[in-house]
């Protein structure tokens, strides 16, 4: 059972595998960096490709929202089974508790990474005349990549907060009803355009607003900026919507060819407004440049989250073993993988192989570990219990049946 998912019986397999696929997308997403042009990360390679580049640009483009839209759906069929009591329970155990939990081991890991690098460069020494670190804010404090568990949590206490309020004017289904043939008028061809509208002026209004890495990350401080609440609010409310509205996924599925082309296109139309894949890494000013670039950003984001959705539902709704598998490991391995990244691209600087082999090296290598890992650490123990909402046991050998008396 994966972080989000509410229970056995519920699993929808064709979003649970892309819900597994959007969290593994971020082991590539940050070993791409290391190889973008120009470099961004924090152990920049001599060899590197525009390639990487678009890689990094088309995975950040949907990954994130498409995570928030199956959030939000498996959230609603959560809250409505097990009602307040046993969804502030289960979110406390399976989100807020690897947040608060586990940020102790991945934060003095990622800087560990850092420091040995720094000795590598010094001749082995750890140097002592660095600057000195800033102050932990509620500003400044550094998430990382576990902001998304912190963004949900504050989702979920949105939703707990509206519960009530929402119950009371609806006693008679009179609201329900209207909501849910709202969003039957939402889904259609016209999603993607209705659903941007708020993240393009969010990132109209976002100042310095770095158009190649699309929605800022909020990696820092425990207020999310405004872009970030526009664009993964508006997929988690849209995925509540859809639960109620289950039979609309047919609608989605069926709509995948119009998605995926209207992705593609607003896609590349995104790449080129944003600079090309060799951007200059600055802010639009142009008032003009920036607005239209912020409504086909925001445009090809919803294209690609529904063409993703749509061809998750249409392609991948049968059981596999193998996904079912990824799925449940991917949770523990988008937690652990950044500085397990970092030590990868640390290595492969000197291997003598092109920008793709050591891209390819260290995505294979962290997913070697983590898997590992999983298995032996996480899912046959009580880690795997806290994480996934139950531990899987271990297989045990079946008793010998007896021969039968001559």
């Amino acid at each position: 059972m994966s972080a989000i998912e509410p229970a056995q019986s519920d699993r929808l397999h064709g979003l649970d595998a892309l819900r597994g696929g959007a969290l593994l997308l971020g082991v590539v997403l940050h070993a791409a960096m290391n190889y973008m042009q120009p470099p961004i990360w924090l152990f920049p390679d001599d060899q590197s490709s525009p390639v990487a580049s678009v890689l990094f640009f088309a995975i950040h483009l949907f990954r994130m929202t498409t995570f928030f839209l199956i959030a939000g759906l498996f959230a609603h069929m959560l809250l409505a089974r097990r009602g307040t009591g046993g969804f502030i329970k289960d979110r406390l155990g399976r989100i807020a508790s690897p947040l608060f939990g586990l940020w102790w081991v991945v934060f003095p890991a990622f800087i560990a990474v850092i420091v040995w690098k720094a000795a590598l460069d010094n001749g082995g020494v750890i140097p002592t005349d660095g600057p000195p670190p800033p102050p932990l804010t509620l500003e400044t404090f550094p998430l990382l990549h576990l902001w998304f568990l912190w963004v949900l949590l504050l989702f979920y206490a949105a939703v707990l907060l509206l519960r009530a309020p929402f119950a009371a004017l609806d006693r008679d289904g009179a609201v329900g009803s209207v909501l849910d043939r709202l969003t039957g008028a939402l889904i259609g061809p016209w999603t993607p355009a209705v659903m941007a509208a708020p993240l393009a002026l969010a990132l109209w209004f976002t100042p310095d607003w770095f158009a190649f890495f699309g929605i800022p990350t909020p990696d820092k401080g425990f207020v999310p900026n405004i872009a970030a609440v526009a664009a993964f609010g508006t997929a988690f409310a849209v995925g509540i919507l859809l639960d109620r509205r289950r039979d609309l996924l047919g609608r989605i599925e069926r709509l995948w060819p119009v998605f995926t082309v209207m992705a593609l296109g607003s896609g590349a139309g995104a790449l080129v407004l944003a600079g090309g894949p060799v951007p200059t890494m600055a802010p639009l000013t142009d008032p003009s440049l920036k607005a239209g670039t912020a409504c086909v950003y925001a445009f090809a984001v919803f294209a690609s989250t529904f063409a993703l959705t749509a061809l998750a539902l249409r392609f991948l709704s049968g059981y596999s073993a193998v996904r079912r598998y990824l799925a449940d490991a991917s949770y523990w391995i988008y937690i652990i993988h950044l500085p397990l990244v970092m030590v990868g691209q640390v290595l492969m600087l000197d291997a003598p192989l092109p920008w793709w082999g050591k891209l390819g090296g260290v995505v294979l290598g962290v997913m070697a570990v983590s898997l590992l890992s999983y298995e032996l650490l996480v899912r046959h123990t009580f880690i795997g219990k806290g994480l996934n909402g139950r531990r899987i046991p271990w297989r045990r050998r079946p008793e010998p049946v007896p021969a039968p008396a001559e």
